[in-house]
């Protein structure tokens, strides 16, 4: 089977298995864009840049 196609699969059954468990325990996730900016995303679709500097949560 090909090496990049299930790496990839195994990419995005990680993000979602990591948005599952931030919804159970009502929290965000962070992760970088395609743009590479670093943002979070809270369950109710609220996405904000992680700044790093004065950020409580950085």
């Amino acid at each position: 089977m090909d090496q990049m196609k299930d790496l990839q699969k195994l990419i995005k059954l990680t993000g979602d298995r990591a948005k599952l468990d931030a919804k159970a325990n009502e929290t965000y996730i962070v992760y970088k864009t395609n743009e590479g900016e670093m943002v979070r995303e809270y369950n109710d679709g609220l996405i904000i840049p992680v700044t790093g500097q004065g950020d409580p949560d950085a």
